[in-house]
């Protein structure tokens, strides 16, 4: 089948860094994994640091990355019972399996969700990292009540313009919080706020600063999408005693944990990936949350956050998109769609 491999940790703009190859086809699948025929992938910031990780000389075929995809169940394992042979799904995939720049992969079910119905391939594979990222970091992480018992609470979005800051916009409003988005340029914040962010303020000033112009002084949420470095230091400021702050990036500093003690402030991670990576006894709740957020697409609640788009699926455009992302400038996600 067709795959793209990357050899070598090179740089994007390398053509060794990512290569069209022939692989051998993928096992039958037995147990909880379903056969996925890929028809659509996304590219994540994620994927473009596994590709500086790929191992030096390997051989063609090693290496297939990928996390984000929708395409059509072709078979099915033993003990697989939510899909059948013929349903469309999308999904992010694990870290420690070959990953969806190939025609055909191998997932576990539990982490697998039904394409929405409204969507077509490529709109629904910029779905998955980021909306499971999002719904991970407000529901499990910061503790947002999912059925919307914290209505009308404040949410701040730092990087709202990004994959998962886009469906953090959007799962947060859809949960009836009254989310603040940051973003600079003119453009990701017209997107941050036709995705439903009541206000936006420039993360290139102070946060304090920026809330106080608009009438906030705290807010009960924060979710980091960028940078912590810069943000960790104003954090404890801008959350009201007994709020909660998520990051989806490291650090690279050491941070002042004691920060938030005067506040009693919670701090969690979300690494959407440690469900599938430990096999944890709830993986399947990645299922039902993508399902979930299924329902609201076809209900109109939720838009795809795709804004650019290439086709085919090959070497030379995982390249184009890679190098895309890896620039920062990225709004929304892209998408590679077709072989």
């Amino acid at each position: 089948m067709k795959a793209i491999v990357a050899d070598e940790p090179l740089p994007a703009s390398d053509p060794r860094s990512l290569v069209d190859a022939e692989v051998p086809e993928p096992p039958a699948p037995v147990g909880h994994d379903l056969l996925v025929r890929v028809e659509a992938v996304s590219v994540n910031p994620v994927d473009a640091k596994m590709r500086m990780l790929a191992v030096p000389g390997a051989k063609p075929g090693r290496r297939i990355l990928g996390y984000d995809a929708a395409g059509v169940v072709e078979a099915v394992g033993d003990k697989a019972t939510l899909f059948r042979p013929g349903d469309e799904v999308y999904y992010a995939g694990a870290r420690e399996r070959p990953g969806s720049n190939a025609e055909r992969q191998l997932v576990d079910e539990r982490i697998v969700g039904r394409k929405p119905a409204t969507l077509d391939f490529a709109h629904a594979a910029a779905l998955p990292l980021a909306t499971i990222t999002a719904y991970e970091a407000l529901v499990d992480r910061l503790g947002v009540d999912p059925v919307g018992g914290h209505a009308g609470a404040r949410l701040l979005v730092i990087g709202g313009a990004g994959g998962v800051g886009s469906m953090a916009i959007q799962i947060g409003r859809r949960l009836g919080l009254e989310v603040i988005a940051t973003a600079s340029r003119p453009e990701s914040r017209r997107w941050c706020r036709a995705l439903g962010a009541a206000r936006v303020i420039d993360h290139r000033r102070p946060l304090a600063e920026g809330l106080t112009a608009i009438g906030v002084p705290e807010v009960d949420y924060a979710l980091v999408c960028s940078d912590l470095d810069q943000y960790w230091p104003q954090l404890a400021d801008i959350v009201r005693p007994l709020g909660s702050i998520c990051s989806i990036v490291r650090n690279e500093r050491p941070a002042d944990i004691l920060a938030l003690q005067r506040k009693s402030l919670r701090f969690a991670w979300e690494g959407m990936f440690a469900r599938a990576s430990f096999g944890t006894p709830d993986m399947i709740e990645q299922h039902r949350l993508l399902c979930r957020v299924a329902d609201w697409v076809d209900a109109g609640d939720i838009r795809s956050p795709l804004t650019e788009r290439l086709s085919p699926i090959n070497a030379a455009n995982l390249r184009a998109a890679h190098a895309r992302v890896e620039s920062k400038t990225m709004i929304g996600k892209l998408v590679l769609a077709g072989w």
